[in-house]
């Protein structure tokens, strides 16, 4: 590797630094207006905490009373998990049988997923909004098969892809010594397919636990509330909203997020370019 070479990375090393706090830096304006008082945050938001300004955590106590955030934080990290255990197993298995199977129904199967990918969600949202109350689903349990709906177009993508690299052989051989199709799937295939698992589980996780939309119109909001659609809640007659209650919600509905993201995010990129290499 030769100096301009190395030079030319530092320059874009720099440049890439320096546009991440663009996405930095909204996260850190809510982190320091969280611990200011109400009345100092529309007038001088862009200014650090002061002695006459600070309020503790008065801003997180008064958000958690005022929205009940800590059962809405439950059915949150309900719905997420069952939605991404769901979409990971279903589709899978889907990808596997797709790419294995390869006859015209398997691709047609692809193509559909595929075109989920592309069709907007503001085309079908009312469509889903009576059909899920129809069925039944405005329930945390019925919303998690929804979201299988929705995540599984870019989950099939990826592990169809993945598994192209699967040397048939391997469940071959496994056949031959009577193992099971099941045993194959699991104790062959999914250990392989572990990068892009994780990556996938990343990406849906995210997805879902900043989602507002679809739990809006799909739950009943008379007992179900995931934390996003609480947050909103803080917001009163007229357009008033008490600012400071509401950065305390939103530092604690990023924190788990951000910090599930940290610990796994070595995987997307190896998880996704594996997926898309033969896909």
């Amino acid at each position: 590797m030769n100096g301009d070479t190395v030079k030319h990375g530092a320059w874009w090393t720099a440049f890439f630094a320096v546009l991440s706090l663009a996405w930095v830096f909204p996260i850190v304006l809510v982190l320091i207006n969280s611990f200011k008082n109400k009345v100092y945050i529309a007038s001088d938001a862009f200014s650090l905490p002061t002695s006459k300004t600070f309020v503790g955590l008065d801003n997180y106590k008064l958000g958690i009373q005022r929205t009940d955030l800590i059962a809405s934080f439950g059915w949150t990290v309900l719905i997420t998990v069952g939605s991404v255990l769901l979409i990971l197993v279903c589709t899978s298995m889907c990808a596997w049988w797709i790419v294995r199977v390869d006859n015209w129904a398997a691709r047609a199967l692809y193509v559909l997923f595929l075109f989920n990918m592309i069709v907007p969600f503001q085309m079908v949202m009312f469509t889903l909004s009576k059909i899920a109350d129809t069925l039944g689903f405005s329930t945390p349990w019925g919303l998690c098969i929804v979201y299988l709906g929705f995540g599984a177009g870019l989950a099939v993508f990826i592990f169809t892809g993945v598994v192209k690299g699967i040397p048939r052989e391997l469940e071959e051989s496994a056949m031959i010594d009577g193992a099971s199709v099941p045993r194959i799937f699991f104790q062959i295939v999914v250990p392989i397919m572990r990068p892009s698992i994780i990556s996938v589980a990343i990406l849906e996780a995210m997805w879902i636990w900043n989602d507002f939309l679809l739990p809006y119109l799909t739950l009943d909001m008379r007992k179900y509330k995931t934390m996003s659609i609480a947050i909103q809640y803080l917001k009163g007659g007229y357009g008033s909203i008490d600012m400071g209650a509401m950065m305390g919600c939103l530092v604690l509905a990023i924190i788990p997020i951000i910090a599930f993201y940290l610990v796994c995010q070595k995987y997307i990129v190896k998880g996704v370019m594996a997926g898309a290499v033969k896909g």
